[in-house]
């Protein structure tokens, strides 16, 4: 039986720092707009920051739509899964935000991933919890987790931060969602936190 917790206490920290994979999803207010459900990985890009609130690293890809949706209404949810070990399967419902360069939280968010930060990084997402709950998680499979994939850092590591900015401006579904609502602001500043290269 799921139950919701007050918090994200030691226990469900721990349970969330070994899953190798989490799901994001967010919506536009608009009731014929298009819900988004995206897989997130590379290790070491979630962080709980306390015991109400989460951040993960956002990378520049083919599209925004959680940056989109976050800056139109908020809304957003990250689940993840026991692949391995007893059933669970943990949600945070919250609210959240797109923490990007220009921002002076920035420079206190990004040192918190340590060796994660890297090429292509565009926003910090920082979720609010409103609700945290779990369920038994009883028909996900067995998986057993065997490496990272290495072809995002690589792509975007070929690239200087003034090629990945012209990426993203020049990318549509980059500078608004599928629905047209604003999503990553162009031009992106450039990064002046000493990034680390690779």
């Amino acid at each position: 039986m799921g139950k919701t917790y007050e918090r994200i206490d030691d226990r469900l920290r721990a349970f969330i720092d070994a899953q190798p994979v989490f799901f994001v999803a967010s919506a536009p207010l608009s009731g014929d707009g298009h819900v988004n459900l995206s897989p997130k990985g590379r290790a070491g890009t979630l962080a709980v920051l306390d015991e109400h609130t989460v951040a993960y690293l956002d990378f520049g890809g083919s599209h925004a739509e959680t940056i989109a949706h976050l800056r139109e209404n908020g809304r957003i949810t990250l689940m993840w899964c026991a692949f391995t070990g007893p059933p669970k399967v943990l949600r945070v419902h919250g609210r959240g935000e797109p923490v990007f360069r220009d921002d002076p939280r920035w420079t206190e968010l990004v040192p918190k991933f340590g060796d994660a930060d890297g090429p292509g990084l565009r926003a910090v997402i920082l979720v609010h919890a409103e609700l945290v709950s779990d369920s038994c998680g009883f028909a996900v499979p067995f998986m057993d987790y065997r490496e990272e994939r290495t072809q995002h850092a690589q792509y975007f590591g070929r690239k200087s931060d003034a090629q990945f900015a012209t990426y993203c401006e020049r990318k549509e579904t980059n500078v608004a969602s599928i629905d047209g609502l604003p999503a990553l602001p162009v031009p992106l500043p450039e990064r002046t936190d000493h990034a680390p290269v690779h």
